[in-house]
């Protein structure tokens, strides 16, 4: 499997979510962590964040099978 690392801009087009709001899930356990690229520098793993939005879509398809 191709893994790449993604930035900070690149996450926010896939996931849709602000800075905030992706630091936020990051510091209660429900977004992948970052990975250190360097002193100021951090980037996600493209598989986990790619694995994090297709989990999402498997909770919508729950609750409306469960509706």
């Amino acid at each position: 499997m191709n893994q790449q690392f993604l930035r900070l801009p690149q996450v926010r087009e896939i996931v849709g979510l602000s800075r905030s709001e992706i630091y936020r899930r990051v510091s209660i356990g429900d977004f992948p962590k970052p990975v250190s690229l360097g002193a100021r520098a951090v980037g996600w793993v493209s598989g986990e964040v790619q694995a994090w939005v297709k989990q999402q879509i498997a909770v919508r398809n729950a609750a409306r099978k469960a509706a």
